[in-house]
């Protein structure tokens, strides 16, 4: 019989899915460290219609993600962690092993 994965597991799934899937992607598409609530709004919506996902996982997720330091937030405006700026300027791959690792190094 197979078990559901721990509260733990859940979290950094929901973390690396909307780290990979919407807010990479999107600070791509923007091309700025920065953006707002209502781009997120509108790349969550596109990506759940496309992959059959509840909008519950990526709202989590991106709470997750500011806990863990990798998103900041200022009102209305998110914006990724200074240590990331460098791939988004290369627009590299990055990811969320990448950018945890990045946000911890001292």
């Amino acid at each position: 019989m197979l078990s559901e994965k721990g509260k733990h597991a859940s979290a950094t799934q929901n973390r690396r899915w909307v780290w990979s899937e919407i807010i990479w992607p999107l600070v791509l598409e923007v091309n700025d460290v920065s953006f707002t609530l209502k781009q997120f709004q509108n790349k969550r919506q596109k990506i759940c219609q496309e992959q059959n996902v509840s909008i519950n996982v990526p709202s989590r997720g991106l709470v997750s993600l500011m806990q863990k330091g990798i998103l900041l937030k200022e009102g209305e405006i998110y914006s990724i962690h200074y240590r990331l700026i460098p791939y988004m300027r290369l627009k590299a791959k990055c990811d969320y092993s990448t950018a945890i690792h990045e946000v911890r190094i001292k």
